[in-house]
Formats: structure tokens, C-alpha cells, sequence
């Protein structure tokens, strides 16, 4: 078959779909909602959104009831943020308050891994992984499979009150609900024992906190992901106005390449034999009834794209009836489109025509750019991948060689010194020994640095010496009383160190303390 002959489009639906999030129909911040029913969609990147849909959502509830064994003295479950102890728990890695930064730094690397996919691939995160899409994709599931498919619903929306839109009604909100709760429920198990925790909720032990955290959560869910939808994406997310900033002339967006889809007609035959110029697009609005966000992709790019390519499958469905190549709407970056645009008008100079990028036969012309997936690695890309790969590796080396003892020292400040009845002076000293692994410990106590002083610890009888062993409690911090004692302490102050050292030697930590003596400057 001549390519460029154009086939009979009779096959293809054509479909009565209005973009009433489109650019030309904008309505007034404060106008009433239009409601979007999105058609199914088939194809491979919906496929690959119901694999993400599964893992992620997979990842969220069921990951707190994933066991790690880390000993009889810490919890077992491998995820847990431990407010009450202040603890948080990643598998093997346990992280304590002091070491926020980590949190820190998996925010930066979260922050550059979003300006690295959005400057590759456009807003992949926002159609893809955005835990709004993904549960409206979840809520529309269930739509669906209660009140059927597009026209189905528009149908229904439209009709009169019966006993039967009532009871599909009734059943699709309750199912939301349950599936609100089921969200806020999981949510809460990441901060106690999931399997303790699912025993005292569902018989009112639970603490009040996790009560008011599965109601605020199941209301916010059923809400975003039920009933405002894309409005969330549209009017309470920052990211659509921030893209703009990561996005550049290489960067991967879904686009309508309208160099190959204009002059667009439902009648591509009579317009051929009327020597009118005719594009491969039907105009069937296939690519406007699967847009979850109720856009016309073909009206070029908009805030309100969020990339999820469901009308690029829509496109391909029809080109395939109408044995055309794929790819009408399609990723493409700017720079590409441009050059292409530029074949279609004669650099500029005339509307679209197909004769500029199509042969006699059909085919494209050798001048028709195509995506080469190399333009992914480009400077910009390459410098986002290697901010993020090397604040990775900083925490992953940081987390490998951290010191898992700590010692902090305060000074008795009333009295800040005693003088004893043989000339001796004594000064008193409150150490906190953080143990941060969850086993029991022996501590070396010691000090250094203080010629002839000796320290007493009361808790280990009334002997003087210059170390002790101390029994450190497990993934706690140990505090202990400890007098120094030095004759001849002289009218300086005098500096030494506190040393401790655990029984197999792999952790040390010191802390420089300051003995007062008479005429000291205080």
C-alpha cells in the first residue's frame, strides 16, 4: 500500500472528546470543575504504568511487614521510624537524631534525581511514580469496573438518580474509602510494630495519633485521588511551574509532531481528490478520551501534561488500523521537532505540507530527524547523574566507617572544683557513653594527659585508678558520675582527655575536658 495515499479512516472510531483542561478552553481560577472521564487506554506505556502501579504500590504496603533480625535488643521490623525512641531503621542501617544529615542528604539526592529524570525524560516522575497518579490510576480501576468504561460513565453522570447509578455510586465511594484507609493504615505501621500495632487498632488500644493519622489520611486520599484528581496536579502542585527551569531544547517530552499530522481531516480522501494537502491525523480525538487530564496534546505543550504517554498509545492503536508508522504523537525533544517543523513549512515559509517530508512512496525523507536515545547523554544530564551518584557514595563510605560509640562530658559548674583535706584538688564530671549498636558493650573508660590525676567512679566502688571497664546498656546512652582527683594541680587550667574504647577495639571516641583549679579565671 502507497503510504502517501490515505487510507480510509472509516475504521477508526471517532470519538466526541472535549479538552476542558485545554489551553484554548482555560476557564477562570475560580470556574466550576469539568469533569474528565479518560477512556482505557492500551498499549505498552500503559503496561509499563501498570508495572510501576504494582511495585510502588506493592513497596507502600507492604514494606512494614518486612522482619530484619537485628538482635533481642532492637526491633525487628527491617523499616521503622522509632519516634519514641528517636531511632530510624533501614534494614541493616539504624540512624540516630544526631545524624539527621543522612535524612538530609537523601533529600538533596532526591531533589537531584528529580532534575535529572525531568532534564532526560520530561515529567516521567509526574506520570509515571507520583503517588497522585498512581492512586488515581488506582481509583480509576475501580470506576471503571463499577460504572464501565468512558461512554459508560459520561452516561451515567448525565443520567437521573436511579436505584441503579445509586448503588453503583454507593459502591464505588466505598471502595475509595477502603482504599483511603488501607493508605493511612500502612502509613502508620512504619512508626510501630505493624504486627502489634494491626492488633490494638482494630480493637481501640491504639494511640489517639494513629486514629487521627488514618482519618486525615483517608480523607486526603479519597479526595486527591477520588474527587479533585487532576485538579491536584493542576492547581496545588509547584512542580508544573518549576519543569520549565529543567527542561531544555534535548529533553524528552511527549509531543505531537504535527510536521507529519497537518493538514489533519476525517475525510482524507475526498480532501485528496480535492488536491488538498492531508496529514496522517484523523482528527478521531482518540489522544483526548485516554488524557487523564482532560488536554489536547496536540495543542502543543502545556502545564497540564504530566507526560504519562496514554495518548501516545491511543495514537499508535489508530495509526496501526489505518496502516501508518507510529509515532504521530510520540518523546521527542524540541530541537528535534523544530528541525523536522522547519522540512514541513520550507524553513518557515509555508504551512505544513506533506510532500516537504514524505517520498512519492511514503516513506520519510532522509532529512526527518528521529530519536536517537544517545541525545539523553548529554552535559546537563551527565552533571545531575554525577551530583547524585557522588552524594550517594559519600553517605554509602560515611555510613561504612561511622564511629558507633560517643562520648559527651559536662562539668559539675556548682562546685566547679573541691579542694579535699590532704591539699588534693577534685573535680566532677557527668559522661553520657552513647552505645549506638544494639548489643551490650564493654567500655575502657580512661584518661590521659593529667599527670598524676586518678578518676573514681561511684558506681564502681570508692577505688581510685586511671581506667575503668563500664557495662554500656545497648543502642542507649549510658550516663555515669566520675570524680578527677590530682594533687599539685597548680594555678593553670589544665586540659586532658577522656577516652573510651570498646572490649573488641573497632569504635573510639575522646572528648577534651578542662580541670579547674583555685585562681583559676572562671
Amino acid at each position: 500500500m502507497n503510504l502517501f495515499t490515505a487510507p480510509d479512516p472509516k475504521s477508526v472510531e471517532q470519538l466526541n472528546a472535549e479538552p476542558v483542561n485545554a489551553r484554548r478552553n482555560r476557564e477562570p481560577l475560580y470556574a466550576a470543575r469539568k469533569k474528565v472521564f479518560p477512556k482505557r487506554a492500551e498499549g505498552r506505556f500503559r503496561r509499563f504504568k501498570w508495572i510501576v502501579m504494582l511495585i510502588t504500590l506493592g513497596i507502600y504496603y507492604l514494606s512494614p511487614w518486612i522482619r530484619w533480625d537485628r538482635g533481642e535488643y532492637a526491633p525487628d521490623q527491617a523499616i521503622l521510624v522509632d519516634l519514641a525512641s528517636r531511632r530510624f531503621y533501614f534494614f541493616f542501617i539504624e540512624i540516630w537524631p544526631q545524624e539527621f544529615y543522612y535524612v538530609a542528604g537523601l533529600l538533596v539526592m532526591a531533589g537531584f534525581g528529580l532534575f535529572l529524570v525531568t532534564s532526560a525524560v520530561g515529567r516521567a516522575w509526574c506520570g509515571y511514580a507520583c503517588p497522585q497518579t498512581v492512586w488515581v490510576d488506582l481509583f480509576l480501576v475501580v470506576e471503571r469496573a463499577i460504572e464501565g468504561d468512558r461512554n459508560a460513565r459520561m452516561k451515567l453522570d448525565a443520567g437521573p438518580w436511579t436505584l441503579d447509578k445509586l448503588r453503583k455510586r454507593i459502591a464505588k465511594h466505598a471502595i475509595w474509602l477502603i482504599i483511603g484507609m488501607a493508605t493511612g493504615g500502612a502509613w502508620i505501621f512504619y512508626f510501630a510494630d505493624a504486627p502489634t500495632l494491626i492488633k490494638t487498632f482494630f480493637v481501640g488500644g491504639a494511640p489517639a495519633t494513629a486514629y487521627a493519622t488514618v482519618a486525615t489520611l483517608t480523607a486526603t486520599t479519597y479526595v486527591f485521588g477520588g474527587l479533585m484528581r487532576e485538579q491536584v496536579c493542576t492547581y496545588m502542585c509547584p512542580w508544573p511551574r518549576i519543569q520549565g527551569a529543567m527542561l531544555d531544547e534535548n529533553s524528552l517530552v511527549v509531543t505531537y509532531n504535527d510536521w507529519r499530522g497537518e493538514q489533519r481531516s476525517r475525510h482524507a480522501k475526498k480532501a485528496q481528490a480535492l488536491g488538498q494537502p492531508v496529514g496522517d491525523c484523523v482528527d478521531c480525538n482518540a489522544c483526548v478520551a485516554v488524557c487523564p487530564m482532560g488536554i489536547d496534546i496536540r495543542d502543543g505543550q502545556q502545564m497540564e501534561c504530566i507526560t504519562c504517554a496514554l495518548c501516545i498509545d491511543a495514537c499508535d492503536g489508530v495509526m496501526d488500523k489505518l496502516g501508518k508508522p507510529r509515532g504521530l504523537i510520540a518523546y521527542a525533544t524540541l530541537s528535534e521537532y523544530a528541525d523536522n517543523m522547519s522540512i514541513a513549512t520550507a524553513g518557515g515559509g509555508t504551512p505544513v505540507n506533506p510532500s516537504n517530508v514524505r517520498t512519492q512512496d511514503g516513506a520519510f525523507v532522509d532529512a526527518i530527524r528521529h530519536f536517537n536515545w544517545r541525545i539523553i547523554f548529554r552535559p546537563r544530564v551527565v552533571f545531575y547523574a554525577a551530583v547524585w551518584c557522588l552524594i550517594g557514595v559519600a553517605m554509602v563510605v560515611h555510613l561504612a566507617v561511622r564511629e558507633r560509640l560517643e562520648l559527651n562530658v559536662v562539668h559539675d559548674r556548682n562546685p566547679q572544683y573541691v579542694m579535699e583535706s590532704d591539699g588534693s584538688i577534685r573535680n566532677g564530671y557527668t559522661l553520657r557513653i552513647l552505645n549506638m549498636v544494639p548489643r551490650p558493650r564493654k567500655i575502657q573508660l580512661s584518661i590521659s594527659g593529667l599527670d598524676g590525676a586518678t578518676m573514681r567512679i561511684p558506681e564502681q566502688g570508692m577505688n581510685d585508678a586511671r581506667s575503668f571497664v563500664i557495662d554500656a546498656a545497648p543502642d542507649v546512652a549510658t550516663t555515669i558520675k566520675v570524680f578527677v582527683t590530682k594533687r599539685d594541680a597548680g594555678n593553670s587550667v589544665n586540659e586532658f582527655l577522656f577516652s573510651i574504647e570498646d572490649d573488641k577495639h573497632s569504635d573510639r571516641a575522646t572528648y577534651r575536658a578542662a580541670f579547674n583549679s583555685p585562681g583559676d579565671p572562671k
